[in-house]
């Protein structure tokens, strides 16, 4: 008698048989790892895209060259304003600088960087700002925007903003890329802050010879940090910071414990479900392996629709935060898709295992009593 019971289309038929049978169980498991999907997808994507699109804002100001103080993070939201302003003068005497320009940085309570700057100095350093309406900032109390942040907050010229707490009237709005997303005047910085002549860092723009003058600033006060463009836009990707690798471990870790416990409790539950049936399949000659083979194939084809509905609902997503967020990016690559369904895959044969090799061992006899 020719042996078919192991065929492809025979396993697939008695697939969509359990999953017609029980459609809310194989619902609640694709559901599931759909969620574990859109778990790793969004954070590793939210923090990938947040320091990516910091590190071009960064680049787009125009230095190639960024001098900060001892210990500084490569956060500049975190840096404090404890630079002497005057430092600038000297290092724009050094032969191998072009333009300097001194900065001081903080955050709203949205936590939104403000660069409060020396205009002049500021705009020399690129080919400066492309205004899309109004004009640079006068007075003490204007400020100018970039564009995302006045679509996002729905801000035109002449609007009020309250920035560090005080308000600021939008004298412009330019085109986003130059590092924060207000501008204020630097002395209006200054005494907002406290920091009376001190500045947060320097923006550096060499004559060409980016390592030399790097060397000559670090003559002046070798304390200070102080890094090439190339090296600061280096370390803006997720994966080099050791500060963000925990967090994304341990976000992975959760999304892989999620599909494990859901996976195993629904194929304990389920295989009780089926007793019988697994004692008819091995009175009729399956082996051992056809059963593991059979549920773990099971899994496998919930843990891809799963997986497929997850990465769906991520792109759904990037999309609508796209139009109603536009300053939050968020970077899917195609390593990381591979990646949360390979990640699924793994925390579902995991769960389901351990409840394939019981099921494979049930005595043909007592099965099929099993009430």
């Amino acid at each position: 008698m020719p042996d078919t019971h192991d065929g492809p289309f025979s396993l697939l038929q008695m697939f969509w048989g359990n999953l017609a049978a029980r459609p809310l169980r194989c619902f609640l498991s694709i559901l599931a790892i759909a969620i574990q999907v859109v778990l790793v997808l969004m954070i590793v994507g939210l923090t990938s895209g947040v320091v990516a699109e910091w590190g071009k804002r960064v680049e787009g100001v125009g230095a190639d060259i960024l001098v900060q103080p001892p210990n500084a993070s490569i956060f500049f939201a975190f840096s404090s304003a404890v630079m002497q302003e005057s430092l600038g003068d000297q290092i724009e005497k050094l032969p191998g600088v072009d333009e300097v320009a001194p900065t001081l940085i903080q955050s709203d309570k949205t936590m939104v960087n403000v660069f409060a700057i020396d205009y002049k100095r500021f705009n020399a350093l690129s080919q400066g700002f492309i205004f899309r309406a109004g004009r640079p900032f006068e007075a003490p109390d204007e400020a100018v925007a970039d564009d995302i942040v006045a679509q996002t907050r729905h801000l035109q010229v002449g609007d009020t903003v309250t920035l560090l707490n005080h308000p600021f009237r939008i004298a412009g709005i330019v085109a986003h890329g130059k590092g924060a997303r207000f501008f204020i005047p630097l002395k209006s910085g200054q005494d907002i802050v406290g920091a009376d002549k001190k500045v947060s860092m320097f923006f550096v723009r060499s004559k060409g010879d980016t390592e030399g003058t790097r060397a000559e600033i670090l003559k002046l006060n070798p304390q200070n940090r102080i890094r090439s463009m190339s090296e600061y836009v280096t370390l803006m990707n997720s994966s080099n910071l050791p500060e963000l690798k925990p967090f994304i471990r341990t976000m992975v870790g959760l999304g892989m414990v999620v599909s494990f416990l859901v996976v195993l409790m629904n194929m304990h539950t389920m295989i009780l479900e089926r007793t019988r049936e697994i004692g008819i399949l091995k009175a009729l000659g399956f082996s051992r392996f056809d059963i593991v083979k059979m549920l773990l194939g099971e899994t496998a084809v919930l843990t891809v629709i799963g997986s497929l509905v997850g990465i769906a609902i991520t792109l759904i997503t990037q999309g609508v935060l796209k139009e109603t967020n536009p300053g939050l990016s968020i970077l899917l690559t195609p390593g990381w898709i591979f990646g949360s369904v390979g990640l699924a895959l793994l925390g579902s044969a995991l769960g389901a295992t351990v409840p394939a090799l019981r099921a494979s061992g049930f005595d043909p006899v007592e099965a099929l009593a099993y009430e």
